[in-house]
Order: structure tokens, then sequence, then C-alpha cells
């Protein structure tokens, strides 16, 4: 039985095939952003044509499915969402927009005309009604029924279709919610109704309004597409499993996500940091930076010590999610960035993008010049290749796309590609500094993983202006959050706050969040048929200093917590606050302030198959030359290029060379080398 990951993002949809011998298989289709299911089913049918099946007969051999996709993030930020109403504890309705005064993220601080925050539920929509709980839990006014139930009509009848239900500190005693959620399904049992409890567990009210009114938002479009996927393929014939990847680096089953819409944000992108850490594992590296730089964005993820981070302080677009997410930040650079002058006459690339449709000039339709046509120009992507050569570039139509950019800057047309490459290479480079410097690494250190279509033709470029010495460049670079999607785990995150500080622990408290963590662990996995003894439980606990706003999450230990074992605890904390900030205040008390639980059922391990070592020399993998023009030299330079599947373990080629390969072409710039693996990855070296 074959098992396939498939990730849909902003331009192409990539389906990777699992072979039980190890061997993997690619397939890339364009991305169908009016029905993302077409996409879906285009790239696997690829693969069925691979197999020489047809498409239901392909599925039916099929054991499991792990799909990623960036609906949801393209649902939020283009604002193409559910009409949603809240319904929150009278007198607080403005929370979300107050948002603690937070001023708009992306305006400038010298711009004297910042437009306020535009909340995604507006505020005639935001009622409140007659009901109290306090921290404790403890239910002070009960939830007025009559009320509730004029405030639903009031938003039904303004043509809401997802309504969420915002109570104060539910996340202690989320009864209240629940009963309001019960009396709008009776109501109307169409509208997407969800409860901030049921979405974020914990305390800080603007962030768990936010994450739920977000979830609804983006929650009746995952839903449709979601029921709709699993439907197609029932009626297909597929009767293995569908799981769809978290936002927390987590799979789950399809009925577990619909009701937690938020947790599929950026699922695709969270699974290729996995992906990069089981590929470094392979040369013996843990100090990684995952890159992905696919058609729409280039995303980044620092790995110190095989540790994948994770976040509670995300934000997508100006909307607050503070559900666990995996620590990806982004930049819109891809091949798809589109170039552009902006009023100081200077060359900037992206973060508007060509996407799939219309897509870079040299696609056909499109007329603005992109990365890809930069690429393109500067002879690094095979014309008659790409995509194994499903798709034609036209050529002329890129020289004249680049060529327009480069009249308004006084350059002939080589010259404007080689400023859009170098360009867009800074744009990137300068996340990864950034990035690792807000964490106190130096990149040097690390070693680069480079995902994405276009990160082969990039990666060496970047590694060569950051120092950084080694760069490995997967077999699956194309598909790499397909491949990272392999190496989850099926599981649940569960999370309860009870703040307290280290001199007024409840210990017996404690171990009830856990005992009751544990039991909704086993009742959720019971529904999707996974024994308890087929799980694995992760405790975990948000701590920090009094005084302070941010917390460090530190494992729990194995048995319950007791004064004993206390000691221990602070011990961890106040080294793990050492090596975060390089300080730490023993003499200072401690509060704890969430307790989660990270409950998971192991998949399948995956093992890459292992290539014998090559039988001929290089040159038997030569497929021609192309001119490319290149940073420092003046004239284009005529470049080898090589067809990645003729190489073998133990080849190697020193730069200026090509590796062109159905899904992407990797260029070893001047000043590196470039070898074959024993899994037929490339690693790329600093001469």
């Amino acid at each position: 039985m074959k098992q396939l990951t498939i990730d849909v993002g902003g331009t192409f949809t990539d389906c990777l095939v699992l072979e039980e011998s190890g061997e993997l298989q690619r397939f890339k289709a364009s991305t169908t952003p009016e029905d993302p299911t077409l996409g879906f089913f285009a790239a696997v049918g690829k693969a069925a044509k691979h197999y020489g099946q047809s498409l239901d007969a392909f599925l039916g051999g099929v054991e499991q499915i792990v799909h990623g996709t960036t609906l949801g993030t393209n649902i939020l930020i283009t604002e193409r969402g559910a009409k949603v109403g809240t319904i929150t504890t009278k007198g607080f309705r403005d929370i979300v927009e107050m948002r603690r005064g937070i001023r708009n993220l992306h305006g400038s601080m010298f711009d004297m005309f910042i437009e306020p925050y535009q909340p995604l539920v507006p505020r005639y929509l935001s009622l409140g009604v007659e009901e109290r709980t306090l921290y404790t839990g403890e239910v002070v006014t009960p939830l007025n029924e009559a009320e509730l139930k004029t405030m639903a009509k009031k938003l039904l009848d303004e043509g809401c279709t997802a309504i969420a239900i915002c109570f104060l500190h539910s996340y202690a005693n989320g009864e209240n919610e629940l009963k309001a959620k019960r009396l709008v399904q009776a109501m109307a049992p169409e509208v997407y109704v969800t409860t901030s409890h049921e979405i974020l567990p914990v305390f800080r009210e603007f962030e768990r309004f936010s994450t739920a009114v977000v979830s609804a938002y983006i929650g009746p479009a995952l839903t449709r597409y979601a029921r709709k996927l699993q439907s197609e393929l029932k009626e297909r014939g597929c009767t293995g499993r569908l799981l769809m990847m978290l936002a927390n680096g987590l799979v789950q089953v399809v009925d577990e996500c619909v009701d937690r819409a938020v947790y599929l944000l950026n699922s695709g992108p969270a699974a290729a940091p996995y992906g990069a850490s089981y590929l470094g594992g392979l040369h013996g590296k843990n100090n990684l930076l995952s890159v992905d730089m696919g058609g729409t964005s280039f995303d980044v993820c620092v790995i110190k010590d095989g540790e994948i981070p994770t976040t509670v302080d995300s934000w997508v677009g100006e909307h607050r999610v503070a559900i666990k997410m995996v620590d990806v930040p982004t930049v819109g650079a891809g091949g798809g960035s589109i170039a552009w002058i902006d009023s100081l006459g200077l060359l900037r690339g992206g973060p508007q993008s060509a996407g799939a449709d219309p897509g870079p000039a040299a696609y056909g339709k499109g007329t603005d010049a992109t990365v890809t046509d930069a690429d393109l120009v500067l002879g690094y992507i095979p014309a008659d290749y790409f995509l194994g050569g499903d798709v034609k570039l036209e050529v002329k139509r890129s020289h004249e796309a680049v060529a327009r950019v480069g009249a308004k800057l006084n350059m002939d047309t080589s010259q404007a590609g080689l400023v859009m490459y170098t360009t867009i290479n800074t744009v990137m480079g300068n996340l990864i500094t950034e990035v690792c410097t807000k964490k106190g690494h130096d990149v040097r250190d690390f070693t680069l993983v480079a995902g994405g279509g276009a990160g082969g033709i990039h990666a060496a470029a970047i590694a060569k202006q950051l120092s950084i010495p080694m760069v490995i460049v997967p077999r699956v670079a194309a598909l790499m959050s397909a491949f990272g999607m392999f190496a989850m785990d099926l599981g649940l995150e569960y999370a309860r706050s009870f703040a307290r500080r280290q001199n007024k622990l409840d210990f017996a408290e404690i171990s009830r969040l856990y005992v009751e963590m544990r039991a909704q662990a086993k009742k959720d996995f019971a529904r999707i048929g996974i024994a308890e003894s087929q799980l694995a439980y992760k405790p975990t606990v948000e701590m920090r200093y009094v005084g302070q706003f941010h917390e460090v999450e530190i494992d729990m230990p194995p048995e319950d917590l007791n004064a004993e074992n206390l000691k221990t605890l602070l011990e961890n904390f106040h080294s793990q606050y050492e090596k975060l900030y390089t300080y730490s205040m023993p003499w200072r008390a401690v509060e704890f302030l969430t307790y989660r639980l990270k409950v998971t059922s192991a998949p399948r391990k995956v093992e890459m198959a292992l290539l014998g070592r090559a039988s001929s020399g290089v040159e038997s993998a030569r497929r021609g030359a192309r001119l490319c023009l290149f940073e420092g030299h003046a004239k284009a330079v005529e470049t080898p290029a090589y067809d990645w599947d003729k190489m073998a373990p133990g080849h190697k080629v020193s730069g200026p060379a090509l590796i062109d390969d159905k899904t992407t072409t990797v260029l070893v710039v001047p000043g590196f080398t470039c070898e074959v693996d024993p899994h037929h990855n490339l690693v790329l070296r600093a001469q």
C-alpha cells in the first residue's frame, strides 16, 4: 500500500508518493484557487498515470493521505471569509477591536495617516449578553437564555453564516459558552458556531477572542472544502485515511479539524522544518536553517539542537492568532514575486506575486516581470524542461517583461535580470539574518536546507552572501512541505490555564487538570479508532518570572508535581531561561500559568531508499550547457548542465554548474562544489 502527502500551495499543488520500498515519487500540478480540489486531483492524476493506473484504481491502493493547505491563510489575508457575528459577555464586545492598543503592524511609525485596525467582525455584529464566570471557574451569573436567543436572531437576520461565542474566563469553565452554542445551533443548525474555550482554553481574553473569531471566519469555507474532498475521495474508491496537517506540527482526521479551523492556518509550511530535521540528521547536522522558496513566499525556520521551535505569538496579517504554531517567519519572496520600482526609483521584489494565475510572463498569460522570468533570462532555468517539460516557457515574453523593468533603470535586459536576482536574494538573506539574530544565533554556525521549487536556484547564492558553509538540497526539494508530512505524528494538544505563583501552587488541582486532559484525549482518540495504549503523552507548563509578560515552556516531571520535584522543575526553568536569554534570575519568584498536554500516536517510520555509488563519471549525466550570467562576470559563462536523475552517489561537480530535475533546478554558483549523497540529495559546500 502507498502513502501520499499533498501540499496545496499558492502556485503549485505537490503530491509525494512513498512506496513500500522507501522510494519517493514526485508530482506537481498548478493550484486551482477557485476550487483547490481540482488541483488536488490533477496532481494525484499525474501519480496515477506514472503507475499506469486510472485515478480511481490508484486511489484504491492508497493507505493514507496527509494533506496540508494554505487555503485558510489565503482566505484570511484576502478577506474572503464568512460573515461573522460575535456574542460576548455584556460590556466586553470591543475587546477584539481595542486589541490592547496594539498599533497597525504593517504601518510605518512615521506615517501620519495609518488606518485603524479593521476587525473581521464590525461593531454592529458584536453583541453582548448577560452572563459572568469568574477566573476561578465559578459561574456568578447564569446565561440569560432569552437575551441570548434575541441576540442570535439579530445576527442571523443580518445574514451571519458563522458565530463566535466568547465569554469572559471561559477557559476556567466553559459551561455558559457551551449552553449558548447549543441554543444557537438549535435555532440555525446550518450556521457555523464556535466557542472560544474549545479553540483556545487559556487565559488572556483578547488573544482567545481574536483566535476564536479567526476560526469562525475561515471555518465555513474550510469545512466545505474538507468535506467535499473527503466525499470525492470516497466516491473514487479511496478507503485510506485522510489526515490534515495542523499548524502545530501534528496531523489529525478531518472530523477533528473542521470545528477548530484555525489550526489549519499555515498547515503546509509547518511541515517543512520536520523534513529538514530528518534530512539534516542524515548528515549529522542538528543546527539547521530550513528554508522553503515557493511561488509566492519564502519561509524560514531556525532549528537549534534539533528542536523545531513553536510560538503562541503569531499574527496572520493584522489578526492575532494565539494557538501554538510552528515558528516559520515568512516574507513575500518567491518565484512569482513581481519586480517593481518604488517612489525613490529603487528596484523592489515582492511581496506582490503573480501566483498560479496569471503567473510569470514566461507562462504565457502574465505581463509582469517576476523572479522566475529573471532566472530564465539569466539562463538558470531550462526553458524546455520546466516541470519535466509539462510547462513550455516562453523565453521571449520573459525577456520583454524584464526589459521593461530594465528600461526604467537604464539597464539592458541581462543587467536588469541580474539585479532582480540579487535583490530577491537580499530580501531572503535579510529575513534569515533577522530571525537568527533575534534568537542570538550566528548564521555561519548553521547548515542551510533548501526547499521549494525555486529554492535550489537561490540557495547557494544566499549561502555565499551570508557565509553559510554548507547547503543541503533534498531530492524532494520542490515538495519539501509534502515530504515533511511523512514525519508527522497524529495528535492533539490540550491546554488549561491555572495561574499561581510557586509558593501558592495547588498540587492536587494541577494533577486534576492533567487527569481531565488525559481523559479528554482518550475520548477524542477513541472516536477515530485509536486505543489509549497507542498514545504517548508529553506534559509541559508555561512559566515566567513574576512581573514578566512572556512565558517559557518547560517539560513537566513524569510523575505528579509535588514539593520535591518542584525544585528540579524550577532549576530546569532557570537553566532554559538562561539558554534562551543568556541570563537568569534564580532569586526571583516564578509564576506557573498554562499547563499543556501533547498527545500523539506515532506514524509509520520513514526510511529513504539508499542508492549504490556511481559506476561512471559525472559526465555521463551531462545534458548540455547554458549561457548564464553571474554577479562579478562581465559576460555570460557557458555553464554545464546535468540531469539529476542520472547522477548517482559520489558524483561531484564544481561551480558554476546547473543540475536540472523535473521539479526544480539547482544552481551551483562559482566558489561552491556539489556532491550527491547516498540518498540522492545534493550537498553544496563553499570552497
